[in-house]
């Protein structure tokens, strides 16, 4: 499941050893989300800080 140079491989990991009975798929699936929503909200800091430099 994990391939090399996954970067939601640790976190998938660490969770399931935190959660042992959730099921791998969701917790990779968990992972991704919070990876894609933590990408977004940097994105959109990133963005608004550009944006008040500009000003």
């Amino acid at each position: 499941m994990n391939e090399p140079g996954d970067p939601l491989a640790p976190w998938t990991d660490r969770l399931l050893r935190l959660g042992p009975d959730i099921p791998p798929d969701d917790a990779r699936r968990f992972v991704h989300d919070l990876y894609v929503q933590a990408q977004a909200d940097s994105d959109e800091e990133r963005a608004e800080a550009d944006f008040e430099r500009e000003e």
